[in-house]
């Protein structure tokens, strides 16, 4: 199925059903008809198929828009982060080789100096593709589209080095937005938040599955706590799919009991905190809550689909997918299969409708991370005795200090109980003795100074974390703000290069203070 045939027949089911909410609203009829008109634009501006289009909007319905309408001419939709400065969007840029790079006021300085640097690429703005889609007949183009055809282009966030280009047929977005239907129980009709960016792959499946199950998708350009609550007691939104520091920043305004209509809830991009699902479960308790855990590359390796009664669980393959743990040697193949219990790096089968084929130009890439038919994504995990896996951290993050192998994620589970803590983040940083020392980089609560906070923090680690002392971390730096990308995950290798400014250092305590811990 090609995704503008999956717009049309759902506008066809339901054409008066209201399918973009929001302060401008449209039906599916319309919305089918305006995407038509935007694809005869873009035919009219030199768009065919299977060229690229670079769409670099703030977000929204336009953005929405324009990605459908590509689809309808069987071209490549790219749509980039609105964060990316000019070096990396030139990369980008010059990578993706478009036909056409659109542009609305936010993303035009940005996207000018970008084009500076390369052979010259067609570039209009959003407003300009407008003017000429209204002048347009209605009626789809006329264009051959198969499900074999790419769809969209995502670019990787680039958390461990230059961004990926990512293709994906419409096959597998169809597939994945299906999968995300079953597997978080977004319900038929349901009006949800789209304000997880379409560049990526939560975004994408937002909008998607909202419009296979005929439900309302209400745009959010940018997130901001307050107006978000807004939205969804507005609309009555009844799914949400947020990252966790969206989360974090819902629970932290203490107006989440006024959103009655939350029935279903999921996340991905990053681990949650089992006191973060502890506190939404108490505030919202919704019908279903879900952990959803895959990847740009392939959308869904596992789902947890009970996050109360299981916090943390990443849970088993999703509907589609065949996942396997092997040894965590880099170089290991798929059927190098670890013992019942025992960590190793996960693996999912190539085969799987959701997946991609391989990386845009990067034989490399493909090298590393496809073997034999599976996918490896780097992620280290453990299965329990009910064969549900639990993330333990990523191949890269892994903390080899004295010669004892740490995670992360376990050290920063403990520390985001203190009070003294809003964020933190724990990374291995070069070490005489140990070879690497656990370091916690953490955000002070509010009202608290960095001193105190440390202070705190110190004395939490050592009697009220629970932490055996080989996973203690060996020093704690206070910081004003921890690196992240667009949709949320920690950029480590920021922290681990010294882009940081330290507030307070637990290395400049008393000889004392650091021996208490």
């Amino acid at each position: 199925m090609d995704l503008g045939t999956v717009l049309r027949w759902t506008a066809e089911r339901y054409p008066r059903r209201c399918a973009v909410g929001g302060a401008k609203p449209m039906s599916y009829a319309a919305w089918d008809a305006h995407t038509n008109r935007l694809a005869r634009a873009l035919a009219a501006l030199g768009v065919g198929h299977g060229d690229r289009v670079a769409l670099l909007l703030a977000g929204g319905e336009p953005l929405a828009s324009l990605h459908l309408a590509a689809q309808k001419l069987g071209a490549i939709s790219v749509p980039l982060s609105f964060r990316l400065a000019p070096a990396e969007l030139a990369y980008c840029l010059g990578d993706a080789a478009p036909a056409l790079v659109i542009t609305d006021a936010s993303m035009t300085a940005t996207t000018t100096t970008a084009l500076a640097a390369l052979p010259p690429l067609q570039h209009r703005e959003a407003d300009e593709v407008a003017a000429l889609a209204a002048g347009q007949p209605d009626g789809p183009p006329g264009a051959r589209v198969s499900e074999r055809d790419i769809s969209v282009m995502l670019y990787t966030s680039g958390t461990t080095g230059r961004p990926k280009g990512v293709p994906r047929t419409h096959s597998a977005e169809h597939h994945a937005a299906v999968a995300h239907l079953l597997q978080s129980g977004q319900c038929l009709f349901d009006a949800t938040l789209g304000v997880m960016p379409l560049f990526h792959t939560m975004g994408l499946r937002t909008l998607l599955a909202t419009i296979v199950g005929a439900g309302t998708w209400v745009p959010q350009v940018r997130f901001d706590a307050d107006e978000t609550l807004e939205l969804i007691i507005a609309e009555q939104i009844q799914s949400l799919y947020l990252v966790p520091t969206i989360y974090w920043s819902l629970v932290r305004t203490g107006r989440l009991t006024d959103t009655g209509s939350v029935r279903r809830l999921a996340y991905a991009g990053s681990s949650m905190t089992p006191a973060l699902a502890e506190q939404l479960a108490e505030v919202l308790r919704p019908e279903r809550f879900v952990n959803h855990f895959g990847s740009t590359e392939i959308y869904t390796f596992t789902i947890g689909p009970d996050v109360v009664a299981k916090p943390g669980s990443a849970g088993r393959a999703g509907v589609f997918t065949q996942v396997r743990l092997v040894d965590p040697d880099p170089t290991a193949p798929p059927d190098a299969l670890v013992a019942p219990g025992e960590q190793g790096q996960i693996a999912i089968s190539m085969a799987s409708p959701e997946a991609f084929e391989g990386y845009w130009q990067r034989p490399d890439a493909n090298a590393k991370s496809i073997r034999d038919g599976w996918y490896f994504p780097g992620d280290l995990a453990i299965a329990d005795e009910d064969g549900d896996l639990w993330v333990a951290g990523r191949v890269d993050d892994m903390i080899n200090s004295g010669g004892e192998n740490l995670y992360p994620d376990e050290i920063e589970d403990a520390l985001i109980r203190s009070d003294a803590v809003s964020d933190v983040v724990v990374v291995g940083l070069p070490h005489d003795r140990w070879g690497q020392a656990a370091t916690a980089f953490f955000i002070p609560s509010a009202g608290l100074t960095p001193q105190e906070a440390l202070t705190a923090l110190s004395a939490f680690v050592a009697g009220g974390s629970g932490l055996p002392s080989l996973k203690r971390p060996k020093r704690l730096i206070a910081v004003d703000t921890i690196q992240k990308s667009a949709v949320g995950k920690i950029l480590r290798r920021e922290l681990v290069s010294g882009n940081y400014r330290a507030l307070a250092d637990s290395d400049d305590l008393p000889t004392t203070e650091q021996t208490s811990r």
